[in-house]
């Protein structure tokens, strides 16, 4: 099986929750971003990541984007350089553009000028939260890539009191935890997030915040 090639342009919350998932899940990224602390920070990580501005068509070569087979364009604070970016992304001919549109108006330039896919990730977290609340589902998805999302779940019963390691999660429930979302002694608090290590202890009343296919997730869901 070939392993996806996925550049992602913006080192944001999404950009860079985006990337570690991906990369987590056997994706060969690269993240490219202007700022250096934004790169800095992925020293320790199998995320590539590369210092330059994506509205040049050279720093995109440079990066290898021309060889991608998807491209992320992460660009929320700016509509003129994400606008840029997406176009410079189809003149290299990646097969996929994925680009994050930060408003109804910004969506509609983005699909206009060629973006494959336009993601609206606050709205769309917004009606998923909605419909999880009206009825009460377990699992609330947030979708990054087609058949692909990042989804807090329940725990999984059998698990509380073991580890991730122990409790085998990734070839059992064909997942990847990101994180442990903790109630806090103060119930009136927000949960804690733990970022997941595999040697945490888990308890019962945790959720996890996991990455997977969506089959695995509505699995985990049932």
């Amino acid at each position: 099986m070939k392993i996806p090639k996925i550049g992602i342009i913006g080192g944001g919350r999404f950009g860079l929750t985006l990337a570690e998932a991906l990369s987590a899940n056997g994706a060969d990224v690269t993240l490219l971003d202007r700022d250096w602390n934004v790169v800095q920070s992925l020293a320790e990580s199998p995320v590539r990541a590369v210092q330059g501005d994506a509205t040049s068509p050279g720093v995109l070569r440079d990066a290898g984007f021309d060889t991608c087979d998807i491209a992320v364009v992460a660009i929320g604070s700016s509509l003129e350089a994400s606008t840029l970016a997406t176009i410079l992304c189809k003149d290299l001919k990646i097969p996929r553009v994925v680009s994050k549109a930060s408003s109804t108006v910004h969506g509609r330039v983005l699909s206009r000028i060629g973006a494959d896919n336009v993601v609206y990730p606050d709205r769309d977290r917004a009606y998923r939260l909605a419909d999880s609340i009206l009825h009460r589902r377990t699992i609330e998805l947030f979708e990054i890539a087609d058949g692909y999302s990042v989804a807090e779940v329940s725990l999984p019963p059998g698990l509380s009191g073991k580890t991730l390691i122990e409790g085998n999660v990734r070839q059992a429930f064909g997942v990847t935890v990101l994180a442990i979302r903790r109630e806090t002694d103060d119930k009136s608090r927000p949960r804690e997030t733990i970022v997941a290590t595999g040697h945490e202890t888990l308890r019962a009343s945790d959720r996890l915040v996991v990455f997977g296919s969506d089959a695995a997730l509505s699995a985990l869901s049932d």
